[in-house]
């Protein structure tokens, strides 16, 4: 079976839902391997004894169902706001395609449930809170599975809230599921929380570096700064990969610049750092990224249940524990953030009245605030990144009676850089907004062609201000531009893609 690779998420898990609709026959072979299993005499974890620090006592083949049925019962503990719609579906479609792999000895039955949600679009309300990244995610993956026999809460049909399990299979013309041995465990060992908010944020962030660039040439352009820094032969003495990308990307937004052919030769000697210094921030923020991307496009594609079941040993190991993740994710919050942190202080540059721009881009201040108050907002989200990029990788607090000693805290990294994505992309839209009111003034000089076209598009969501208005509005515009890809799409149509 080919990888679903993170570039092309949605089409390649779209494309697996179906094939594993029509034909499973790896969950069929496994699910034999543990049928066999169960007429031996010896204990296999999690198959015929308890769980985490009840491994030791065998139940008996009788109340295997039973046993499962209360691990989802039990482990569905979970707390706090729910999480969004869009997240636990992509979180039960990896979980179907983790258990189509062939590894964890499902029941066809219990399968063919999970592949019968995602295809009525039913989605399970799962509280956010309540994972460890230990055995994977348990809690939220207890919540996910709990409809498959009728128990839990899953969205309205609208997304308006939650409603009862039973009434959503009712109406989908479906009945629940027995569970039988092996089958809660499979279903609530793994990482498919954690992956599925790491494999949304750095889908998005992919782009959203890109979209940095093209916010940093207008401000640029903008604050009247040098293209000399971006020269190929600087960033070839120090060939980081995302520094030489970032480079080219500025060098080709800025081609046939009239505002910078305007002041070749105006003595100015170097820029602030937010300017001269883009390709080395973004660069850093582009290479640790995609290295984050790399560890959660492995994960999306492993087997991280426990235990495994192979064609001649069911073995007990670890691949459900979160480390990786939980470090891959704690780096691109980091990563993130920091784009942010530089688009705040070019959009405080704008704001000084610097090379004939008016002091906060307005011409009657005093009675106008200008765009003063939108960098208080990005300072204050700027701020928060910060808190937010405390590594929750670094701790550890033990569970299951020390069974589960040394825990990932992976499910926090993931919540915590959900966050850090939003404030990011606020932070990124504010930069928008004041860049484009600066190049305003800049008129009729034209700035390079993928800067006229980054402004001409955010010129056709949100007008110049002459006056106060309310700014919020159209810093959510802005925003809506950056998470949709607008910006981004349309630069890429006139320039070609950015690297």
């Amino acid at each position: 079976m080919d990888a679903i690779a993170l570039s092309t998420l949605h089409d390649d898990l779209a494309r697996r839902m179906a094939l594993l609709r029509e034909h499973a026959p790896a969950v069929s072979a496994s699910r034999r391997r543990v049928e066999r299993s169960l007429g031996g005499d010896h204990p296999i974890y999690g198959i015929n004894t308890g769980f985490g620090a009840l491994a030791g006592k065998r139940i008996d083949g009788a109340r295997l169902a039973e046993l499962q049925r209360n691990l989802l019962l039990s482990h569905a503990c979970g707390t706090g706001e729910p999480l969004r719609p869009e997240l636990t579906r992509l979180m039960l479609q990896l979980k179907i395609h983790a258990l189509g792999l062939g590894f964890s000895g499902i029941s066809e039955a219990v399968f063919e449930q999970l592949l019968a949600l995602d295809r009525h679009g039913i989605i399970p309300f799962v509280p956010s809170r309540g994972s460890v990244g230990a055995s994977g995610d348990l809690a939220p993956l207890a919540h996910m599975s709990l409809p498959l026999i009728g128990a839990g809460q899953v969205w309205k049909p609208d997304r308006s809230g939650p409603e009862a399990s039973a009434a959503a299979l009712s109406r989908a013309g479906l009945a629940p599921v027995e569970l039988a041995a092996k089958d809660g465990l499979a279903l609530i060992n793994g990482t498919q929380m954690m992956a599925a908010c790491g494999a949304l944020v750095l889908h998005q962030s992919l782009r959203l570096v890109k979209a940095a660039d093209i916010l940093g040439a207008m401000s640029l352009e903008a604050l009247q700064g040098s293209a000399k820094p971006f020269d190929p032969r600087i960033h070839a003495l120090r060939p980081h990969p995302g520094q030489i990308r970032s480079a080219d990307n500025i060098r080709r937004l800025l081609e046939k610049s009239e505002i910078l052919e305007s002041h070749r030769h105006c003595g100015k000697v170097q820029d602030p750092y937010s300017l001269r210094c883009i390709p080395q921030v973004h660069g850093a923020s582009r290479d640790a990224l995609n290295y984050a991307a790399g560890v959660v496009e492995c994960e999306i594609n492993s087997v991280t249940d426990n235990p495994l079941v192979f064609d001649d040993e069911i073995l007990s190991g670890g691949n459900f524990h979160g480390q990786p993740l939980a470090l891959a994710l704690d780096l691109a919050a980091i990563a993130l953030a920091e784009i942010a942190s530089i688009a705040e202080r070019r959009s405080y540059l704008l704001l000084a009245g610097h090379d004939g721009l008016p002091a906060l881009l307005m011409t009657d201040t005093g009675i106008n605030s200008g765009f003063m108050i939108p960098q208080y907002t990005s300072a204050a989200l700027v701020s928060e990144n910060k808190i937010l990029c405390h590594p929750a990788s670094v701790d550890s607090i033990p569970t299951s009676l020390g069974q589960e000693d040394h825990v990932s805290m992976g499910s926090i990294s993931a919540l915590k850089l959900l966050s850090v994505l939003r404030n990011t992309e606020q932070v990124m839209a504010v930069e928008m907004l004041t860049s484009a009111q600066a190049l305003d003034f800049r008129a009729p000089l034209k700035p390079g062609h993928g800067v006229e076209v980054a402004h001409a598009t955010v010129r056709q969501r949100v007008g110049h201000a002459v006056r106060d208005y309310e700014v919020g509005t159209d810093i959510d515009q802005c925003a809506r531009l950056l998470r949709d890809n607008r910006l981004l799409e349309a630069v890429e149509a006139a320039t070609g893609m950015l690297a």
